[in-house]
């Protein structure tokens, strides 16, 4: 940081902007990465780089930040809902074949809290349908799915886009930011060309194409570099932060904790956890207990279906995704940050053992 400050390159030019594009790209295993100003800002551009049309259909899950359909609805193109997967909580990709139309152009698998989605199946689909797969792995920095073949390899690294965030609570921050990486050559120019107003290299000022302005600065970059020089070590610590939340609140009674299934490699971004509902509880019940105890905790995501801004748009009248509507209802995470200590931790799983006394 000192660095870039001291070079005077502190906007969106600079050589930390493509340090941290190059090594971010490597680490997921791609070609190439585009840095941008925010996560939301990643899944715009991405979705406007496939060149949809109105009215042209993508599948996403209704339990995810509403940042996935605003990307979409950005274009004219139509958010098209499936359920949550009940253990993982990631969306069911069994659910997702009857969704696709003659109208579906795209696929938008989002990893949750950490946890992959179950990719083999949806690649599969995906590919025999001709969709472009657009992989929304903004909260899952670092985690692993295995494919049939028994490769392990990184969230980032699957289908034509994947869309990263690095805000305040991410693994690797940059305060804001976030970035879109990819295989594909035409689609990483046609990404920084719309990232950048529409700038072409060979001629600034002269328009093809209305682009944005989502430029990433060379001062933020050089905090994701730093960052990425060890995020190992960010991963090994959210993975024995959930692995101590595992083992202290894992023989409680009326709680059901996070899984990690056998093909995944979960980074425990936010150890999420749902109240039974035989306890009495709620989401709502138990955090204001644990706010009592001076627990800070957050509430789960409600579904896409359930968003009275998205109702007004005439979007998702009447329809039920139960597994989401139950999680959003008895779901909230228990504070997860990289500065947490063993002692803290122990101090809120004590809370919540009062809490459901």
């Amino acid at each position: 940081m000192t660095e870039c400050v001291e070079s005077g390159w502190i906007s969106s030019s600079g050589r930390f902007i493509a340090e941290f594009e190059s090594g971010w790209a490597a680490y997921c295993g791609r070609r190439h990465g585009i840095a941008v100003s925010n996560g939301t800002a990643a899944l715009q551009a991405a979705v406007a780089a496939l060149d949809l049309e109105p009215g042209d259909e993508v599948i996403m899950p209704t339990f995810t930040i509403v940042s996935c359909a605003a990307a979409v609805l950005a274009v004219g193109a139509v958010p098209v809902l499936v359920d949550s997967e009940p253990e993982t909580w990631t969306m069911d990709v069994a659910q997702i074949s009857s969704r696709i139309t003659p109208r579906t152009r795209a696929i938008m698998p989002v990893h949750i809290y950490g946890h992959p989605v179950d990719l083999d199946p949806l690649l599969e689909l995906a590919g025999r349908h001709g969709l472009a797969v657009l992989e929304d792995a903004a909260e899952a920095h670092g985690a692993e799915y295995r494919s049939g073949s028994g490769e392990w390899r990184r969230c980032g690294g699957f289908g034509a886009l994947s869309c990263f965030s690095f805000y305040a609570n991410k693994l690797v921050t940059t305060g804001e930011g976030g970035m879109v990486v990819t295989d594909d050559d035409a689609l990483a120019e046609r990404l920084r060309s719309l990232r950048n107003l529409g700038f072409r290299p060979e001629r600034r000022f002269h328009h093809e194409v209305l682009g944005f302005n989502f430029r990433l600065t060379n001062l933020q970059a050089a905090l994701g570099v730093a960052q990425l020089e060890r995020i190992e070590e960010i991963v090994a610590r959210k993975r024995e932060v959930g692995a101590l939340y595992t083992e202290r609140l894992g023989e409680i009674d009326g709680l059901t904790l996070p899984v990690e299934k056998p093909w995944a490699r979960s980074v425990f971004w936010m150890f999420g956890l749902l109240v039974d509902e035989a306890t009495g509880l709620d989401a709502t019940a138990l955090a204001g207990r644990l706010a009592e105890r001076e627990i800070e905790t957050r509430p789960f995501f409600l579904g896409m279906h359930e968003q009275p801004a998205l109702h007004r748009l005439g979007l998702f009248s009447g329809e039920r995704y139960p597994v989401a509507e139950r999680i959003a209802r008895q779901g909230l995470y228990l504070p997860s940050g990289l500065a947490l200590t063993d002692e803290q931790v122990e101090t809120v799983c004590a809370a919540v053992r009062e809490s459901l006394a």
